[in-house]
């Protein structure tokens, strides 16, 4: 090729070049399709809180005192996955796209930039998904066997129902500033110190996140949709019994009954931990903490709920044992139950 004395010869783009710009492509339209579609639910909440200054539950999901529906242990399950399908889909679309990228270097180089900076890109980069946690392990378990990196993956997923933009608005529009401040606060801190703190004090085997689809030649369509499977065969199982369980704890021992307890201190720990296991819908955390303060509950209790409810639950943890060991599945859901309770307590002494 003839190129002037003075000009460096073209460098024309390669095919794993080409492969890993449609890759980053393919992944920024799935996260725009998420956007629209729990932003627009999102905003149709919030107006029809401001309108009514009430936050209706779905009562056919999680039994609540006083409730006329009356439903058996599978189909409240049935009605909790028909809720949260779309979103979950979402999350597999997602944690698919994310296990195709190739090279994965751009998503590597900006979760290693410092243990602080690579947290607090992460949990960035998770609140806007606005999902729950049953949703968003799928893009956990996307994102760890891809970067290999642990503390930034769990602030990811612990940011996107912890931290949701929407959730925060509807407290501090339905709550006490004391009540909303801290469970922001506290949400924050879980979100970003729990990954980090696991990662420095637990083992974990690394990923070989290199041998990934790393020889694989098939056009990126058919890789994307073979990672789509993949993801939804490990992670789908392991939801659907985490959903059976935790309907099975509220059936059990429904919110309502946390009002009787006695002492404000033994209430937060007991909302805590059926909090913890327990699967929410997005928002519901919400309207169970109303419920608590309207039977009589300290506030302690209901912001514990709030802090706990929608971080983690039973499904996400499973997955979090599937992709790396149950001891970080532990850690995470002591560190969860732990920050509810000082939140709950703080509160009472405000």
């Amino acid at each position: 090729m003839d190129t002037h004395p003075n000009q460096q010869p073209i460098s024309w783009p390669t095919p794993r070049r080409y492969t890993a710009v449609y890759a980053a492509t393919l992944l920024l339209v799935i996260a725009g399709g998420l956007f629209v579609y729990k932003g627009s639910a999102a905003l149709a909440v919030m107006k029809k809180v401001h309108d009514t200054r009430t936050f209706q539950p779905r009562t056919n999901v999680i039994p609540l005192p006083g409730s006329a529906v009356q439903l058996g242990l599978f189909a409240r399950s049935v009605n909790y996955l028909s809720v949260i399908w779309p979103a979950l889909l979402f999350g597999i679309l997602i944690s698919g796209a994310v296990r195709v990228l190739d090279p994965p270097s751009w998503l590597t180089k900006s979760l290693e930039r410092g243990r602080a900076r690579s947290q607090l890109t992460a949990g960035l980069a998770g609140a806007p998904l606005m999902l729950c946690s049953c949703c968003v392990a799928p893009v956990f378990s996307g994102v760890y066997e891809r970067s290999s990196k642990l503390g930034p993956s769990l602030a990811l997923m612990l940011a996107a129902p912890a931290l949701n933009p929407a959730a925060l608005v509807l407290t501090f529009m339905l709550f006490d500033y004391r009540l909303a401040t801290t469970r922001v606060v506290v949400s924050a801190c879980a979100v970003f110190f729990t990954g980090a703190l696991i990662e420095r004090f637990i083992e974990v085997k690394p990923v070989n996140c290199v041998a990934i689809n790393a020889e694989d030649t098939r056009p990126l369509l058919l890789r994307f949709l073979h990672s789509c499977g993949q993801v939804a065969v490990r992670t789908l199982p392991l939801i659907g019994i985490g959903v059976l369980i935790s309907m099975a704890i509220a059936l059990w021992m429904p919110i309502g009954a946390i009002a009787s307890t006695r002492g404000q201190f033994l209430a937060t720990i007991v909302v805590a931990m059926i909090a913890v296991p327990l699967a929410m819908p997005t928002f519901f955390e919400i309207p169970l903490a109303l419920l608590l303060l309207s039977v009589g509950a300290p506030a302690g209790p209901a912001v514990a709920i709030m802090i706990a409810g929608p971080a983690i639950n039973l499904p996400s943890l499973f997955t979090i044992a599937r992709s790396t060991n149950w001891k970080v599945a532990g850690a995470v859901a002591a560190s969860i139950f732990l920050l509810a309770v000082l939140g709950g307590v703080f509160v009472s002494l405000l």
